[in-house]
């Protein structure tokens, strides 16, 4: 991972300091609360949109793909910023076409320590078109640290290069391939969960599935604001398409470049909320959702699924933060505060 540009990191500090102002005076700076269906947008999230809008920061989804996938990672990192990590072990795991890059990360409180941990098996989001390792480096060294298990992120294959189903195949390739190595990870094989974010939780929703009928274990599926749902059909998809980071182009464009044909919207191995049965094994569900997103109805759709068919599962709905939070760990205290909450689910399940 290269470092930060001069520009990057005075953006970085600019928004850092926007967004730990005290929310009063973040308020005077932003205007009027924005309010959405009972729902108050939270004042350092509008503060961190007005600041993007304002600065004339371009837009992921605008951008030809050679621009838009490094763009997308300097923005992460942006509100990432710096999070200290026992140790970060670069591998390669085995994937579909072949192995995969992967990074292994130990936090501070397990080095040394020749006991087996819990593993989260983690995919990134970014719609299946964009992300990797380093758009989602610092989130995953928080969650490392803040639940003291081990994380393995896995940068798996991506589209138009790769389409439907590739992804899918990588991710559940990945897990298996982390169940079979779990000795030398230094990993209890009964404490091994799969997590993403966004395209990641479709992924991870994917694979407690596919691995519990298999008769494979799965110790926990942390699911943050999941797409489950490839038709777009969800009132939520209109309510959210404009203003609130995730755009209604960023999915349409991350959609087509995934689909080869329009079926497969009705593949409920992608759309899972069109299952008619869940897996006696599936995995504990934690399911965390956002008030101001797009694919916030179909994540809570899915999260009510998988209880009706005897799935235990906690949902968390941060009402006042919109998709992307995740990522922001390195600023701001109420994106950070749902993502220790999501840490602590984690340590629970895995620790």
């Amino acid at each position: 991972m290269s470092s930060p540009s001069t520009g990057e990191r005075v953006q970085a500090a600019v928004l850092r300091l926007a967004m730990n102002l005290p929310p009063a005076l973040q308020r005077r700076l932003v205007g009027p609360p924005v309010v959405r269906e009972g729902q108050r947008l939270q004042p350092e999230t509008q503060m961190m949109l007005t600041l993007q809008r304002v600065s004339g920061e371009p837009k992921v989804e605008e951008q030809p793909l050679e621009e838009a996938r490094p763009l997308l990672v300097r923005q992460a990192r942006a509100v990432g910023g710096h999070q200290p990590v026992g140790r970060v072990d670069a591998l390669r795991v085995g994937g579909g076409a072949g192995d995969l890059d992967a990074r292994l990360y130990v936090p501070r409180a397990l080095l040394g320590d020749r006991r087996p941990s819990g593993l989260l098996v983690f995919f990134h989001g970014g719609g299946f078109l964009y992300g990797d390792l380093d758009s989602h480096d610092a989130p995953c060294r928080f969650l490392a640290e803040q639940a003291g298990v081990r994380v393995l992120s896995v940068d798996y294959r991506l589209s138009p290069e790769h389409p439907y189903p590739a992804p899918h195949d990588d991710a559940v390739t990945s897990y298996l391939w982390a169940v079979q190595h779990a000795e030398e990870l230094g990993v209890d094989p009964a404490r091994i969960g799969v997590g993403g974010d966004s395209a990641g939780g479709n992924l991870a929703a994917s694979v407690a599935l596919t691995v519990a009928e298999a008769g494979v274990r799965c110790a926990l599926q942390l699911l943050v604001y999941p797409m489950t749902d490839a038709r777009a059909q969800a009132p939520s998809r209109r309510t959210y398409a404009e203003g609130f980071y995730l755009s209604a182009r960023f999915m349409d464009n991350a959609e087509e470049a995934l689909l080869t044909d329009p079926a497969q919207r009705e593949d409920p191995r992608l759309s899972m909320v069109l299952r008619r049965d869940v897996p006696a094994l599936t995995a504990p569900a934690f399911v965390v959702t956002a008030g101001f997103d797009p694919l916030r109805d179909e994540g809570e759709e899915y999260a009510a699924l998988l209880a009706a068919h005897g799935t235990p599962v906690t949902h968390v709905r941060h009402e006042g933060l919109i998709h992307g939070f995740f990522n922001v760990v390195g600023c701001g205290q109420a994106s950070r505060a749902a993502n220790l909450q999501i840490a602590e689910q984690v340590r629970a399940a895995l620790g």
